[in-house]
């Protein structure tokens, strides 16, 4: 007898679990289609992923797909933009047939609100390079 082995290699574990419904607790944000893979800008040019690098730490946008009875801030269905790293794994779920991967929102980490999908998810970033570069020490030149 076989078991399906959850491994992924692109994807690492994953674990898919089948469920009728979900509904947060408290305040909690509910979210889906946080983008982690190769980035298309607006004129054409591809950035490949960059999740787990410097280049990585910016904000992301997705939508929200449940929220707690305590949230007051956002609505089922707006897109947020979320401050980089609030967000929890990714979850696999199985809902009335449909796979769908979620992440828990910090609510606090929210920084903006919209009814519509944003024209350019990748427009906003506070993106900083910090691989440290080595420093030249011109006064030892020529010794």
């Amino acid at each position: 007898m076989s078991m399906q082995n959850p491994y992924d290699q692109k994807q690492k574990y994953k674990f898919t679990y089948k469920v009728k419904g979900i509904q947060p607790l408290g305040d909690h944000i509910i979210a889906s289609g946080l983008a982690f893979g190769q980035r298309t800008l607006q004129s054409g040019i591809v950035l490949l992923g960059d999740d787990g690098k410097t280049d990585g730490i910016r904000p992301r946008w997705c939508k929200v797909y449940k929220i707690g009875p305590e949230q007051k801030d956002v609505k089922v269905g707006q897109w947020i933009l979320v401050e980089h790293g609030r967000w929890t794994r990714n979850m696999y779920l199985e809902i009335d047939g449909e796979e769908i991967t979620l992440n828990r929102i910090d609510p606090t980490a929210v920084m903006m609100v919209s009814d519509d999908e944003p024209n350019n998810i990748d427009a906003i970033s506070t993106a900083v390079y910090g691989e440290q570069k080595q420093r030249i020490d011109w006064s030892q030149e020529g010794l």
